[in-house]
């Protein structure tokens, strides 16, 4: 057995199987079994052994292997049944085989955890997943919860834990990072980046196939470990989006959330009648659940590093207003472009600020934003400067810049820099250009737990990140209104469409749907003979407007099924033989929608959509054609807050078309705020429509004359 230090840790008590305190003995067990260890260095079952006992892991280590006596210099178990103390974890490193002999084996023993190293289980699919369902159904059978397999390991850095069970050739350094890898192989790079990076971690899990314990279960354990102040996850695909959403929101609140997606890449959408349906895809779901966690999801790697490492050092800016002091005026450019092409904005100084900048610079020096302290800007002046900046109250977040010349000493510069990120409780980030990581003046600001960036524009970027986890914070979390509907009526409509073998809503069913959720429908009516075209026309008045009603017609306008301007009885009758002419021959039972037609406005669209993985989808952007050619929609996952709601009105790049464009009156964006939470609420209600498009929706000037002016609506059984 080998030894071990002493440490209280409390005995872990038996927990319901799928509670956060369920992952303690995963990541706080008191001792743990390496089964498959190995007495040849170059085996995983070796480098595990190896890394618990000179990573100091405060309890006992056992290596299992029947065909071995000493592993590491530790006595050897045949079995895990045969080890005569507690054990709380186990490895599994044996062939895939064996992995279910193995875990039998821990259930008799009370094993409370299990990693499971080997592959060759969903992952290769066949008789590997197979392995892996009765894997999966072993472990609930004895109370085990499971981290892999087809995984890298785990480790908590903790004093009172210190326990490196995976087989990574790099020992983390302890700090308050946690962070989760989907992809084993990318962990162990992670790991060894974030040592030289100087990033610290509390607790690290390469979740594998992911058959157990997911990224919201380690989201919401991790959300309540004191030592983790961030989480960090590289993700390549979601496994409980319904479960990570809430847990995500709250966590999101007291701790920063970072995540890596994989999958960028539209992979193609199936074909569906609605726009919606086309343009949503899991990127978009992906991009709008994790906005709506609170989760900052950002591009690369890289990325990711760069801002933990500002995020460890605790503070996000209260405002969006940047200082930068340097003692190069190209490297302050090339910030200050950064920094307001991504919707931060450079601090207006203060006069008191300007007067003192004055008086203590150089004539040839700028005492503007960037303040350039120029070449000769020594310690001392940066030491004067900073300590004038940063306590503008016009100033948010400051970035000092130094590029050392031969005749200024970096390590005071740094040690400055240290001292005035110490002082203040703004975001303080540095850029020393061409210093390595190993350089004196770069290992002053690292212990002192400065964030530093190699280039300006590096660390304007991570400064952005920071103002957008602090908006991410303070997002709204009020629940959206429920409105006064008639439920019954709709419900009628959708039962007996599906009833009737349909899979589609015909144009009276539609309005009668829509009407029950309030929501305005240009007058219209459906005719099938001239007869009733002339006689509705007398109700509806003109101008009117005549489409096809044809369920195989998606996009009416591009086959021709749209005349506009009728302004009398001779135009209707015209209109009418012309759509017949068109379309009567191939579709004998075409009908044709008479509306009344407005003008006034702006074509807005509303879209709902299925992603198979993330389910309800809605939409919001301009309408009319400019759905598919501008593409200007925004997205959200059902169902909707306010907060939501509102950030999708806004949120569209041609806002300003709503806000009165060109001299035109604006529209009532909080109706259409309210339309998007009614729309929310049927989905909710009537779970069976699977897709919807209102478009185009007139949104009247001044809110006057808002209504739908063509829709389709799409059901599914459930």
């Amino acid at each position: 057995m080998a030894t071990s230090r002493k440490r209280k840790t409390p005995k872990i008590a038996p927990t319901k199987a799928n509670s956060p305190s369920s992952l303690d003995a995963l990541f706080r067990p008191r001792a743990i079994a390496v089964i498959g260890a190995s007495r040849r260095v170059n085996q995983i079952g070796h480098q595990i052994v190896r890394n618990l006992v000179e990573g100091n892991f405060t309890g006992p280590v056992y290596p299992v292997n029947p065909g071995a006596t000493v592993v590491h210099s530790a006595h050897c178990f045949k079995k895990v049944s045969g080890i005569p103390g507690v054990v709380d974890l186990a490895v599994i490193v044996v062939p895939a085989p064996l992995v279910l002999d193995a875990v039998k084996d821990c259930g008799k023993k009370g094993v409370r955890g299990i990693v499971v190293i080997t592959a060759g289980f969903s992952e290769v699919g066949g008789e590997g997943t197979s392995r892996q369902v009765e894997l999966v159904a072993l472990c609930k059978k004895f109370g085990i919860r499971l981290i892999g397999p087809n995984c890298m390991g785990i480790l908590n850095t903790a004093a009172d834990i210190s326990m490196n069970a995976s087989f990574a050739d790099t020992q983390p350094i302890r700090g308050r990072a946690a962070f989760l890898s989907q992809s084993g192989a990318l962990g162990a790079a992670i790991l060894s980046d974030a040592r030289s990076l100087g990033l610290g971690m509390s607790m690290f899990a390469s979740v594998g196939n992911r058959a157990d314990v997911s990224p919201a279960d380690l989201l919401e354990y991790w959300g309540d470990d004191e030592a983790t102040t961030e989480i960090l996850m590289y993700l390549e695909a979601f496994g409980e989006p319904e479960r990570f959403m809430p847990i995500a929101r709250r966590v999101s609140r007291k701790k920063p959330i970072l995540v890596v997606k994989s999958g960028r890449t539209a992979s193609g959408a199936k074909a569906a009648i609605s726009h919606t349906g086309s343009l949503a895809g899991s990127e978009a779901a992906v991009d709008s659940l994790l906005y709506q966690c609170g989760v900052l999801r950002v591009d690369s790697m890289k990325e990711l590093f760069a801002l933990a490492g500002a995020v460890q050092a605790g503070k996000l800016p209260s405002g969006r207003r940047l200082a930068i002091v340097t003692n190069a005026g190209g490297p302050g450019i090339l910030a200050t472009d950064a920094i307001v092409s991504e919707g931060l904005v450079m601090a207006d100084f203060s006069k008191k600020t300007n007067t003192l900048l004055k008086k203590l610079l150089p004539p040839e020096a700028s005492f503007a934003n960037p303040v350039d302290l120029i070449a000769s800007g020594d310690a001392k002046r940066f030491d004067a400067a900073l300590q004038i900046v940063r306590t503008d109250p016009n100033v948010d977040m400051v970035l000092a810049i130094f590029v050392a010349p031969i005749m200024i000493d970096a390590e005071s510069v740094a040690t400055v820099f240290a001292k005035h990120a110490a002082a203040t409780e703004k975001p303080f980030v540095t850029c020393l250009p061409g210093k390595d990581q190993h350089d004196p003046a770069i290992e002053i600001l690292h212990r002192a737990g400065v964030p530093n960036y190699r280039f300006p524009e590096e660390a304007a970027a991570v400064l952005i990140g920071l103002r957008k986890l602090k908006k991410l914070r303070e997002r709204p979390s009020e629940v959206a209104p429920k409105f006064r509907v008639n439920k019954t009526k709709a419900r009628k409509v959708i039962t007996s469409a599906l009833d009737a073998g349909r899979d589609t809503l015909n144009g009276t069913e539609l309005f009668t749907l829509t009407r029950a959720y309030g929501i305005p429908v240009v007058p219209s009516s459906i005719v099938s003979s001239r007869e009733q075209a002339l006689s509705k026309a007398k109700r509806l008045g003109f101008p009117l407007v005549a489409k096809v009603e044809i369920k195989e017609l998606s996009h009416k306008s591009d086959s021709g099924g749209v005349i506009l301007g009728i302004r009398d009885r001779e135009d209707l009758l015209d209109a009418y033989d012309t759509l017949e002419a068109r379309f009567g021959k191939d579709f004998p039972n075409m009908e044709i929608l008479l509306q009344s037609m407005r003008s006034g406005g702006v074509e807005t669209f509303f879209g709902a959509a299925s992603d198979p993985v993330f389910g309800k989808m809605l939409a919001f952007g301009l309408g009319g054609i400019h759905v598919e050619i501008l593409k200007d929609v925004v997205f959200r996952v059902h169902p909707l807050t306010p907060a939501d709601a509102a950030e999708m009105v806004n949120g569209i790049r041609s806002v300003a078309m709503l806000e009165g464009a060109r001299g035109k009156p604006p529209v009532n964006k909080a109706e259409l705020e309210e339309l998007l939470l009614r729309l929310s609420q049927m989905l909710t209600d009537l779970p069976e429509i699977a897709e919807f498009d209102l478009n185009p929706f007139l949104a009247g000037y001044d809110g006057e004359g808002s209504c739908i002016l063509d829709m389709r609506v799409r059901l599914e059984r459930c």
